[in-house]
């Protein structure tokens, strides 16, 4: 089967060289016509798994029908094949320069997406860096549904690489889309979020002014994650390991994303020594099965 599909696909190479030719009855080259057969060879060659074939052939297409601004991006998709992704990063992006330059922004930043889930497992910091340029194209075209989203990926990937001061503005930024959308209940969990971050930074100030400055949206004040912050805050202000303690591993704070869970469990107070004093009972508002955040495989499962 591979060995047809590899003759199928040297057969439509043959075809496009051939409308590549010129004569003297035939003086321009057929383009369209070559690229079409590069792009029947490109599959033959997907299909027979010869992924370094493919991916020229897919190059070539591109180089005769430039209109066609997926065959570069499928170019990419067969060095993912080869387990060659930064290579499959180059082309993608390539890709996505091409989608804008053409007018199809949304088209860019959903490849700019997927890049980004491609490399997460390899390199946070590319995946980040792709998460954001995806997301700040969404925010140009005003959608920003999707850019918050994709920006969610990046807040929870500076986190896992402990990059928080960055994870602060990122995680700023996300809650005024929120707000910008009225979408006030994830409002309530970035603020949550926001105060992890600044505690973890030391800087007890910041944690509590974005407390403050979110009794401004509708319904936080006397909400759950309002009296759970304030709890938190008063009891790391005062030292408090037991309060601490209690807030950090309530299942509010517990099943939150993987990234944020683990900073709820590993904050310590200031001076405590890193002791944790566990209650006897069980935290307040008891959850059943294992939370996320304590899974050995660190991250596995996480939403990205």
């Amino acid at each position: 089967m591979a060995a047809q599909k590899i003759n199928e696909a040297h057969e439509h190479i043959a075809k496009a060289e051939k409308c590549l030719k010129t004569s003297l009855t035939k003086w321009k080259p057929d383009y369209d016509s070559a690229a079409s057969e590069y792009a029947k060879a490109a599959v033959c060659f997907k299909n027979a798994k010869q992924y370094e074939q493919a991916k020229d052939a897919y190059l070539k297409e591109a180089e005769y029908h430039t209109e066609n601004k997926t065959a570069i991006e499928q170019a990419g998709m067969m060095m993912k094949e080869q387990k060659k992704m930064p290579e499959a990063i180059q082309y993608i992006e390539k890709a996505c320069m091409m989608y804008m330059e053409n007018g199809t922004p949304d088209t860019a930043a959903m490849a700019l997406d997927r890049a980004g889930k491609l490399i997460e497992p390899l390199n946070l910091e590319k995946a980040v860096d792709l998460y954001q340029k995806a997301a700040g194209v969404f925010e140009n075209e005003d959608r920003l549904r999707q850019a918050v989203e994709l920006l969610g990926k990046a807040s929870r990937l500076l986190v896992r690489l402990k990059r928080l001061d960055e994870a602060a503005v990122a995680v700023q930024k996300e809650k005024n889309m929120y707000k910008e959308i009225e979408n006030f209940p994830m409002c309530f969990k970035k603020t949550t979020a926001q105060v992890l971050i600044h505690l973890h930074r030391g800087d007890y100030v910041a944690a509590d002014k974005c407390v403050r400055e979110s009794y401004s949206l509708p319904g936080y004040s006397g909400s759950e994650d309002c009296v759970a912050m304030e709890t938190l805050l008063q009891g790391y202000d005062e030292q408090d390991e037991d309060q601490v303690y209690r807030v950090c591993n309530s299942p509010l704070l517990k099943y939150m994303d993987n990234d944020y869970a683990k900073l709820a469990i590993s904050l310590r107070v200031p001076g405590g020594g890193g002791k944790k004093k566990k209650p006897a009972a069980a935290p307040e508002g008891g959850a059943s099965g294992t939370p996320a955040a304590e899974e050995e495989d660190e991250y596995e499962g996480g939403l990205c």
